[in-house]
């Protein structure tokens, strides 16, 4: 989507910068643009049972560390 804002005969550049700022948050293109910046991809099936099969083995792991002493709580 483009957005444009022509000056207007006898305008200031500020009333002209100020015209610009409202358009573009009218239209919206900040909010999406930010949404799409910061929008992380989904883990795929295999990465996720990966993780989960990691955390149960390092659940273990500190279980067993626990019952033998060697890790204080």
């Amino acid at each position: 989507m483009v957005l444009e804002v022509k000056k207007k005969e006898r305008e200031t550049a500020q009333s002209l910068i100020r015209r610009f700022t409202r358009a573009l948050k009218e239209s919206g293109i900040l909010i999406r643009a930010r949404k799409t910046r910061f929008k992380k991809r989904e883990k795929s099936e295999q990465m996720k049972k990966r993780a989960a099969l990691r955390r149960e083995e390092m659940r273990e792991e500190y279980d067993k560390l626990r019952k033998m002493g060697e890790l204080e709580e």
